[in-house]
This record gives structure tokens, sequence and C-alpha cells, in this order.
């Protein structure tokens, strides 16, 4: 097979229900919506945890992240590196095929800033403690986990430092506190002249850059572009010329701006003549927020029809729109009801390159190759699904069974989870395909599939992967 070009958006907090091709109708989303018309789109797409640094976890390393130190919630900007550098992700793995590789936008798995002569660096503080210095290099970043080329912020845009970062250095130096201060925005240090509104704009810029030097440099040789923009998560802060775009409030003004940034990079590989040999695949991290920074949902469903939105462990929180494109192999207009995970990029990208992946590596990833290119349905990809919520709680989708271990989002929805009643069900057990929001909590009459499921997810914990290690 022709090693194609592989392109990797993954928006920030955008839901089921953002996409005109999922059902929007106050949101426009035309570039999106024209990956899905000349490709796949599937109904049935799950990100590895319901917040985003387990879920970006999953997607690099084709890992549950509740296999890591990390069990709950997310990465500050200042956390430690969550990957280990020993461990084969999606990016050193198609370096190691000859591809050029990069990383531009939103990274949230953690970095090693170096502390001031004499002092010591405190991790997963929400701000800088003084003790970092910025004019060090940065350490133990994308730069160490196989992309050749990084530009990023080092997670969230509600989070500080407020700072661009190439490769191992941040781009000027961030002394001056963050002004103005936006919706959910932590207290912190910016660089002069840093504009919320341009970050998704500069990330595109950066993108095709990336790929136009590609082109010039390395013609002969693929490239994969792991591109992950801020957007839609909070502040909000479109950019001029998408402000008021949609008529869903900021919220959906920023889900725009990822559908603009997704028509840039389809404007490149056009220019360019790159589209016949590029797969694209647009995805989000988790599920959104159902409401606006400023409480209202004007009439839009971020998250569709399903129950819960992000952090939780309902589908609403980790149930995600996954559109790919790739001509001459995918089949236009093909919609897909496989069950798949964000964890998969890895086998897919293994398979398409012909390679075998060691034993000790994507132990929770299954190839989407059989299923693009309409070789197989998917319906039975994988035994089961390991669901994870932003505090932690499990849930365990086999067949139409979806078994949650405890009772309550375990998300925003529900902070905090309910006591069991004496009598009552200590968990939530749904059959998705007849009740798929999740309303009919069937723990009690079905004790059966209760215990079945439990036993599969004790049975992943123990030996240390859910997808069998000759699984093709």
């Amino acid at each position: 097979m022709n090693r194609p070009h592989i392109v990797f958006i993954m928006a920030d907090d955008m839901g089921y229900g953002d996409l005109g091709c999922y059902g929007a109708t106050k949101i426009s989303t035309p570039h999106m919506d024209r990956v899905a018309s000349e490709g796949i789109r599937f109904t049935d797409a799950h990100s590895a945890s319901a917040v985003c640094t387990p879920s970006r976890y999953g997607v690099l390393t084709g890992r549950y992240c509740w296999r890591s130190a990390k069990k709950r919630w997310v990465n500050t900007g200042f956390s430690l590196p969550l990957v280990d550098p020993a461990r084969l992700t999606v990016a050193s793995l198609l370096q190691s095929q000859g591809y050029g590789t990069a990383a531009i936008g939103k990274w949230h798995v953690g970095l090693e800033w170096q502390a001031k002569e004499g002092q010591f660096v405190h991790t997963d503080v929400l701000e800088d403690q003084g003790n970092l210095d910025y004019t060090k290099p940065i350490l133990s970043g994308p730069n160490d986990l196989g992309f050749d080329h990084f530009f990023g912020i080092s997670a969230s845009l509600d989070m500080p430092p407020y700072c661009f970062i190439e490769n191992r250095h941040t781009v000027g130096l961030p002394t001056e506190e963050k002004s103005p201060y936006h919706a959910q925005q932590r207290k912190g240090t910016m660089t002069p002249g840093w504009k919320d509104e341009q970050v998704d704009v500069r990330f595109a810029e950066e993108a095709v850059q990336f790929i136009e030097r590609h082109v010039k440099q390395r013609s002969k040789d693929p490239f994969f572009l792991y591109l992950t923009p801020s957007s839609p998560h909070r502040p909000c802060v479109p950019p001029a010329f998408l402000q008021g775009a949609s008529q869903a409030g900021p919220r959906g003004d920023s889900v725009m701006v990822v559908d603009w940034v997704v028509g840039q990079i389809l404007d490149a590989l056009d220019r360019l003549h790159l589209a016949e040999n590029t797969l694209i695949i647009v995805t989000s991290d988790n599920g959104a927020r159902l409401a606006d920074v400023d409480g209202e949902t004007y009439g839009h469903k971020a998250c569709g029809d399903w129950r819960g939105c992000k952090a939780d462990i309902w589908d609403g929180g980790h149930r995600e729109p996954f559109v790919c494109r790739w001509p001459g192999k995918i089949e236009p207009g093909t919609v897909s009801q496989a069950t798949i995970c964000l964890t998969d990029l890895i086998s897919t990208c293994a398979a398409i390159v012909g390679e075998t992946l060691p034993r000790h590596a994507a132990e929770d990833s299954c190839s989407l190759l059989s299923v693009l290119t309409g070789q197989r349905s998917g319906e039975n990809l994988r035994e089961a699904l390991v669901h994870h919520s932003g505090e932690g709680l499990f849930a365990v989708r086999k067949d139409q069974w979806k078994l949650v271990f405890g009772l309550g989002s375990g998300g925003f929805t529900d902070p905090k989870s309910e006591d069991p009643a004496p009598g009552g069900p200590k968990g939530q057990l749904y059959d998705m395909e007849k009740d798929p929001q999740e309303g009919c909590n069937l723990w009690l009459e079905r004790k059966d599939v209760v215990d079945e499921l439990a036993s599969v997810l004790e049975r992943f914990r123990l030996q240390g992967r859910s997808v069998p290690f000759d699984t093709p």
C-alpha cells in the first residue's frame, strides 16, 4: 500500500452534536461536513476518557490512561510528563517509518519545565510559583516522543503559562500578568502581546507552513500532522471574523473556528496536490459543555441526544464526532456503526504502513483499516470498550450493554456519586440499543450481565491489555 500522508485533527471539547453532519442546525460546519460526505462518518466513536489529558494520552499511546499514574481529572500547564519516553507513540512509530512528524496545538500531557538555579519545580500547580526559568529548554516534550516539530501551548487555553512553545523553548518569555482574563481562565503570566482569539489562527498557519515546508524539503516522504486546536474549550474567544457567525453564542462560534481550521488544511492539501494521498481524520478529545460561557444553550444540543456532557461517564461525556476521508480507499458517504475508540489511531497507522507493533505497546488499540476500506463492518472489532469519567468512574461497553461501576455521572453533571439505597442498585446497567439515553437502570434485573461485564473489566486490568496481542 502506498504510504499516505496522515492528518489527525482533534478539537478540544467539541461534542457529538456540534457538527452539521451529526444534526447541528445552529452551527455551520461545511468543512467537517465535507470530510464526512467525501469519506466516512462514525456514529459510535468514543474517547478513552471524558476529559482531555487522559484522552490525549490514549490517542498518542493506544493505551488507557488509567493504566498510568493519572487516575482522574487532568494535568495543569506545569504538570510533569505523563507519557514515558520509552513508550511507543503514534508519532515515534511513524517517524521510524520515514514520516515527517509534527504536533501543533494544545499538548496537555505534561512537560518538564526547568527551575531557576537552586530551586525546585512544583508540579500540578495552577500557576507559576516564581521558580521557573523560561530561558532554559523544556524537556520531555513532543520532540522526545517522536515529533520532529512542535508548536503549541502546554495545556488548555484557560491555564497558564499563556505563551506559545516551539520545540523546546517558549516563543518569547511569559513575564507579564495575563490581561484580559476571560471566562474560566486561571491567574498566570503571558508573553507580551498575547491574544487568546489568535491562538487557533496561529495554529492553522503553523500547520499549513509545516505541510508546505515538508513538501519542499522532503517531497518523497509522507508526513504525519497531529493538529489539536484549543477551541471550542472555554474561554470561547473566537477571532473577529467568526464572532457572531453561529446561532449558538461564542461557544458555537468557537466550533466554527475548528471548522475553519479544517478548511485551511483541506485548502492546503488541494493547493499542493496532496489530497488524493492523504488520510484526514477529524474528531474531539471528549464531550462538550452543554451551555455557553453565559449559561445559555441557544437551543443547541452540543452532545446530541446523548445523556450527560464533558467529564461524565454517560455517553455525552465521551461519544465523539469522528469523520475520515481517504480518496480511493474510503467510499464516499459511508456511515459506520462500529464501536471504536480514539486509542485505535496507533494500530490503524501501524496497519497502514505494514508494521507489527511490539507486545508491550498499544494495549487498548484496534486497527480501523479494514473498516475504513470497507473490508469489514467492524461490529465486533473489540471484545469490549472501557469508559472512564473525569472523577475516575469506570464503565464497560460490550455489545448492547453498558455497565457503570457506581451511581451518578462521575463528572460535571453530578460531581458527587449517590450512595446506594438499601437494597437498591450499586451501579448502572443500560441496554444501549433499547435505551440509548441511559434512562432505565437494569442493574437489579440483569445480575448475569453485571457479573459478566465486571469480570471483563477485572480481566482487562489484570492482563494489562484489552485487545489481544495478535489482533490484526
